[in-house]
């Protein structure tokens, strides 16, 4: 490509050519991307597809320009724009080149490249450019290990990682402008929100989908196949694809329940190395995550049945089960993923399933450092006698197990208290789990 049609491509993208789309603001995500952008590291973001890292990319240039940066300093590279031809190093070079030929910007540069998977050998010039300081860099990309894996070892210590996933229940209501600035407008407001959790709970948190009037199904239905086509099928050369199908079909039929190789082996009739290959590609690119049994032994942790949770809920009711006849399943992966949110705040913290010989299971161990802080586990109907006593019973057993006596039940309406042996068990309903972080912001003590 020549230099005007580069310069071309980039006046789509850039804040000296046009205004912005920057859609609705994500404050936390925001205000974290801000701060990391003060440091001299490279930024990384990654997440699914779909999830709002563009938007994002989007929002923190118009932030730099609130705060006195020039819009000639600032170059955003979308690069999934088709128009560009040829997808390698030296395109990166030439794009910069352009961009200070016709710019002339003065001062400190801040590039950010969108989706910078699309390059092969990107993070060899993202270390060129950080070690010579030429630019602050933000790299955002939908396949955890390439970004991970790749700039970790070329930036040992060097970079920052952001993690986006589809909106939290917090944000949700947001984009539904439905605002709470202090606790009273949660207690106000109790009876919309509950409305709302459903909705969330069924079309899951794809910023398109939250903010589509109509047609949620065929959105979720076009992200699903835009994120197997373009980050499975495409990314890693998959020829068997049925085998791939049938695994995800499998996956998403399977929230919440423990999984094998082996058991998957006899039933899909695909040997256990292409499962379990298939199985990374998956959560790759965040189309799924696998939590482990909770076991001070590595080798158990690995060996052990594993649990599998969708990236987004939505996804997973309208590829897989009906929502209506699998709520509760529902209600774990809301909660699976709102831990892992908290998780990407918290480098020390840990996520495990939790189980003895005797089948008991609590279905989230919480472990920070070295110490198990929080058991929690979900239990949807806690009207069921039977139910609520086999919680208690694994809970109780889990408790003396790992010397943990904080413990929460997240149900769908029940709120309360229980005294098991000498320790307190909370009964929690899960909108207010679910926002337990907006009323820390304002104060009140969980």
């Amino acid at each position: 490509m020549n230099k005007t049609e580069l310069l071309e491509v980039l006046r789509a993208w850039n804040p000296w050519a046009r205004e912005l789309d920057t859609g609705v603001p994500r404050s936390r995500h925001l205000a974290r991307l801000m701060g990391f952008l003060k440091s001299r590291q490279v930024v990384t973001i990654t997440g699914p597809r779909r999830a709002g890292k563009s938007f994002l990319m989007r929002q923190a240039v118009t932030e730099l320009q609130k705060e006195g940066v020039n819009k000639n300093n600032i170059l955003f590279v979308n690069l999934e724009d088709s128009r560009f031809a040829r997808l390698d190093v030296r395109l990166l070079s030439q794009i910069y080149d352009t961009y200070l030929e016709f710019l002339a910007p003065e001062g400190e540069i801040f590039v950010f490249l969108d989706e910078a998977q699309e390059i092969v050998g990107w993070e060899r010039w993202v270390r060129t450019m950080h070690e010579l300081q030429k630019a602050k860099i933000v790299v955002s990309g939908s396949n955890a290990k390439l970004l991970s894996d790749e700039l970790g070892t070329l930036l040992t210590g060097r970079h920052l990682d952001l993690a986006v996933y589809p909106l939290s229940f917090e944000e949700f209501l947001a984009f539904n402008k439905i605002e709470l600035k202090s606790q009273m407008d949660i207690v106000d407001k109790r009876i919309e929100i509950q409305r709302r959790l459903r909705q969330y709970m069924e079309n899951g948190g794809f910023p398109e989908v939250v903010l589509a009037d109509r047609d949620q199904k065929e959105i979720l239905l076009n992200h699903f196949d835009d994120l197997v086509r373009k980050d499975i099928l495409q990314r890693f050369r998959i020829r068997k694809q049925q085998e791939l199908k049938d695994l995800i079909r499998f996956y998403v039929s399977n929230i919440g329940t423990l999984t094998t190789y082996g058991s998957m082996e006899k039933y899909l009739k695909v040997t256990r190395g292409t499962i379990e290959r298939f199985s990374g590609y998956l959560e790759q690119a965040f189309l799924f995550f696998f939590l482990k049994r909770f076991s001070f032994r590595v080798k158990v942790q690995e060996k052990d049945p594993r649990k599998v949770y969708a990236v987004d809920t939505g996804l997973s009711n309208v590829v897989g089960f009906r929502f209506s006849e699998n709520v509760g399943r529902s209600a774990e992966n809301v909660i699976f993923l709102e831990l892992k949110r908290r998780q990407a705040l918290n480098p020390e913290l840990e996520l495990f399933y939790w189980k003895d010989v005797h089948h008991r299971e609590v279905d989230f161990v919480v472990k920070e450092g070295l110490k198990v802080s929080q058991l929690i586990q979900v239990c949807w109907n806690v009207q069921d006698f039977k139910t609520k006593e086999r919680e208690l019973r694994s809970l109780k057993k889990a408790m003396g197990e790992l010397d943990c006596r904080n413990a929460v039940i997240v149900t769908e309406e029940y709120e309360g208290d229980e005294t098991l042996n000498g320790n307190t068990v909370r009964y929690v309903p899960l909108w207010k789990w679910l926002l337990a972080r907006k009323a820390d912001d304002q104060g009140k003590v969980h």
